[in-house]
């Protein structure tokens, strides 16, 4: 009886043992919604990185708890913090992210590219619109206003010393209603349309200089409403990182192509996620996008599909990868399984759903 209870004790431990091994930690990894690398539907991720990784994962017999962070920057409080094990969204290498993590084999090899709103988007090519768009701009509304009001004192000063002459720019000579006739020349000869001058010798004086201050205003005016038509214009400008210095880019905070922006004088402007970057471009908040040529591909053909378009040659190449912390073993296990799945074509197969076939 006691030989019988000690193996069954035996194999007890043996099997809770077998189960301890077997028992692994699951792998905390940290994902940042990033199509095509990082796609959230509903409840689940998916995407390539995640595609990627849920095969790698497989192989190695790992599990995988994920945790979707809201922005690229979150993600080093929690590596540091060794609240994770990895960063499966797709990282960049920098040299500077290589002293703090390490890198698994590269799964992609990506650079950045420029994204601008689709030629015509930002101004129509209708000309009866574009005239009411202009003439309603703000630009004119204020010129308007200006003129509105500098126009009071020489309507006083013509009637003044004109009122009640005929012939003359105010023919009546009640304040009310000659000040409307004396108002309504005073406006109309700010832009040179006057059909006669005051009769009053002083009131003719005043009309003449008032004639010439009109040629003024109206060159100001013309050279402003110019202005505000290259404005409209400046955004179908963009054709290429050459392009971007002074302007205002989008792109993703602490990521390489916002450095690559402060680097160049660019006026940046650094968003959380690729979602709320692709409608900062589509509400014109900024002029331009600069971030990975993959990703801003990716959303040509979809959220922004018919809206924006990719400009300029795709730069700055460099590799993508799983990050991990220093020194994790599984660092490497990882990388030989990737140059597995590159072998038997599994990663061919994965990268041609997310991206299509290569030409």
């Amino acid at each position: 009886m006691k030989l019988r209870s000690l193996c069954f004790a035996l194999v007890a431990s043996i099997c809770l043992g077998l189960g301890a091994n077997n028992g692994q930690a699951a792998v905390r990894a940290l994902a940042v919604v990033t199509p095509p690398f990082v796609v959230e539907q509903g409840e689940h991720l998916t995407g390539f990185s995640i595609d990627l990784w849920n095969e790698i994962a497989d192989r190695l017999k790992l599990e995988t708890e994920y945790k979707v962070l809201p922005g690229v920057q979150a993600y080093y409080p929690a590596m540091k913090s060794k609240n994770a094990d990895m960063v499966v969204s797709g990282i960049f290498y920098t040299k500077e992210r290589d002293m703090e993590f390490d890198f698994a084999y590269p799964i992609l090899e990506s650079g950045l590219q420029v994204m601008v709103l689709e030629s015509g988007t930002g101004l129509p090519l209708n000309p009866f619109r574009n005239v009411a768009d202009l003439l309603f701009s703000k630009a004119a509304l204020v010129w308007l206003m200006v003129a509105l009001v500098i126009a009071v004192v020489p309507a006083h000063l013509i009637w003044m010393f004109d009122r009640g002459n005929a012939d003359g720019a105010s023919p009546k000579k009640n304040y009310f209603p000659g000040i409307f006739d004396s108002f309504t020349w005073s406006v109309t000869a700010l832009v040179n349309q006057v059909m006669c001058l005051p009769q009053h010798w002083l009131a003719r004086v005043i009309g003449l200089l008032w004639l010439f201050a009109g040629v003024v205003f109206v060159a100001l005016y013309t050279a402003e409403l110019t202005a505000t038509l290259t404005v409209q214009h400046l955004r179908s400008a963009i054709q290429g990182p050459g392009d971007l210095p002074g302007r205002k880019v989008g792109t993703i905070a602490l990521s390489t192509s916002e450095a690559y922006l402060r680097g160049i004088q660019a006026e940046v402007v650094s968003y959380d996620n690729t979602k709320e970057m692709l409608q900062a471009l589509m509400d014109k908040k900024v002029d331009a996008l600069l971030f990975s040529s993959a990703t801003l591909r990716y959303l040509s053909l979809h959220e922004g599909k018919g809206r924006v378009m990719m400009v300029g040659p795709e730069f700055n190449r460099q590799n993508i990868g799983y990050v991990f912390q220093l020194g994790d073993p599984l660092r490497k296990k990882v990388g030989n399984t990737l140059l597995a799945l590159r072998e038997d074509g599994t990663y061919d197969r994965i990268y041609e759903k997310w991206f299509g076939k290569e030409d």
